[in-house]
């Protein structure tokens, strides 16, 4: 049997196997496309050049790198004269606030001595029968020093995640995280819990609470009465001893600590005291009465 005849073109001559792929062939064969083969071929040897030649060009480039270098060593130069000049105010003004504090400090100190005089000198004016009606109300107003047994309630931040729990999660509520921090909530809720079980006089950190006291929160820091405190909280608390708390162990409050210690890590301890000193408050006002300065005698 005759072979078979080889494919061919119209003239007769014999294709290439693999003329149905003239594209790609061609761009296999010629991977630089002849415009730029022709650029380069008239470039030749020389290169691109990437300096100026000309007089005027190489003054430019002159010009140009003196005002860069003159930017460049005056920013450095004034830079440095800055430094010692922005040392010096911030440790004035860090020595402002620490004088600032140390005299807020003093005067705080200065009303409470003050203070003291005018309540003993008060106490010496109204002493009727071996007892003041001045100084008990100055106790329960929250402005005298309280002196009794009660109990010392210290609250902890969580040192690590809470081993967690199945109990139920009083902290849901709208903007309040559920973290292992105390939070002026928490401060909140142990402090009527607190008063509920029957206390006399209570301070945290040494700020007596009043009728008049608001515990608030600024970002991460619980406030008393405007006051930032650091954590731990201790809160005295002047009572029927013992009694008083079993009370407050026994609340509602008593067993919120139970919950969010099992639930988030917060501690908290509380221990009986047969003496406890509770300070009074500073920086009470009357809002509401005034003193009768008509000289009219009360009926």
């Amino acid at each position: 049997m005759p072979a078979s005849p080889t494919p061919s073109d119209r003239d007769g001559r014999y294709a290439r196997p693999d003329a149905s792929m003239s594209l790609l062939t061609s761009v296999m064969d010629h991977g630089l496309d002849e415009g730029y083969a022709e650029a380069a071929k008239a470039r030749g040897g020389e290169g691109p050049r990437r300096m100026p030649t000309a007089v005027k060009g190489k003054l430019v480039l002159a010009l140009g790198l003196a005002l860069a270098t003159t930017v460049v060593t005056v920013g450095a130069v004034n830079t440095q004269q800055a430094a010692p000049t922005l040392a010096r105010e911030r440790d004035a003004l860090v020595q402002r606030v620490q004088d600032a504090t140390g005299s807020a400090d003093k005067m705080q100190q200065q009303i409470q001595d003050l203070r003291g005089k005018v309540e003993k000198a008060q106490g010496e004016a109204l002493q009727s029968d071996g007892t003041s009606a001045l100084d008990d109300l100055a106790a329960r107003a929250g402005t005298a020093e309280v002196v009794g047994p009660g109990f010392k309630l210290v609250l902890e931040d969580a040192s690590g995640t809470g081993a967690g729990g199945s109990v139920s999660d009083p902290r849901q509520a709208e903007g309040f995280s559920n973290t292992g921090r105390l939070r002026d909530r928490d401060i909140q809720l142990v402090v009527n819990g607190v008063w509920r079980a029957g206390a006399e006089a209570v301070s945290i950190n040494g700020q007596r609470l009043t009728e008049l006291s608001a515990i608030r929160a600024a970002g991460d820091a619980v406030l008393v009465d405007n006051r930032p405190l650091v954590p731990p909280y201790t809160v005295l608390a002047i009572g029927d001893g013992a009694a008083f708390g079993q009370s407050f162990q026994d609340g509602e409050a008593g067993r919120y600590l139970k919950i969010i210690q099992d639930s988030y890590g917060i501690k908290s301890t509380l221990t009986v005291q047969k003496k406890l000193t509770v300070p009074g408050a500073l920086g009470i006002t009357l809002r509401y009465a005034q003193p009768d300065i008509s000289g009219a005698a009360t009926p």
